[in-house]
């Protein structure tokens, strides 16, 4: 799949984990994107507050879903939780560009030099370094990176490989079921692999 350009889009997209499982179940029970999408409108199925909000819910998620090979969806109702929360974030990696490149370069980094922890200043030190390097970055504000960086925390939080916590916050090394991480290596998503394994 090519690289999408670097987003801050996720400054106002939650995990969303129930409404990616819900989404999942209802695809492998047959129904197609155009009818969950038609069903969410009409019986607001992710329980939304607003209609808006259940649009971009469904757009959202399904964009996620999407990115994904469709050999995932079968394999996440075989999954326990933690390793279905895995694929949800495995899903978000695979649809924004800007938090894959922090899962490759921070978190695996960690992974890697044996360093249970990311702080704020390691999130920050990312940004800086692709606002050096990339100019669409370099035109956001302070009060976006912050935010971005603050959702990037509460993925990371929500998916099970970070302790919930202020401040520096531990990294729960994740532990990839076995099919999983083949379905992984059939799909050619080795960086993705190593960046939750930490492997070189």
């Amino acid at each position: 799949m090519p690289r999408k350009e670097y987003s801050a889009g996720m400054v106002k997209l939650p995990f969303w984990f129930s409404e990616f499982k819900k989404m999942i179940s209802l695809l492998n029970s047959g129904k197609t994107l155009p009818e969950i999408k038609s069903l969410n409108l009409k019986e607001n199925i992710f329980s939304a507050p607003t209609e808006a909000r259940a649009i971009q819910i469904f757009n959202t998620v399904s964009t996620r879903v999407k990115a994904l090979d469709q050999g995932f969806y079968g394999l996440f109702e075989q999954c326990d939780v933690s390793n279905q929360k895995l694929i949800a974030l495995i899903a978000v990696m695979e649809s924004d560009s800007l938090f894959f490149d922090f899962m490759y370069e921070v978190y695996r980094e960690k992974l890697i030099i044996g360093i249970d922890e990311i702080s704020d200043s390691d999130i920050s030190v990312f940004f800086k370094d692709k606002q050096i390097q990339n100019e669409r970055v370099a035109k956001w504000t302070d009060y976006t990176l912050k935010r971005l960086g603050t959702i990037y925390r509460t993925v990371l939080m929500e998916s099970g490989i970070l302790e919930r916590s202020t401040g520096s916050r531990k990294i729960i090394k994740p532990i990839l079921d076995r099919a999983l991480e083949q379905k992984l290596k059939d799909c050619g998503m080795e960086m993705t692999l190593r960046a939750l394994t930490g492997v070189r």
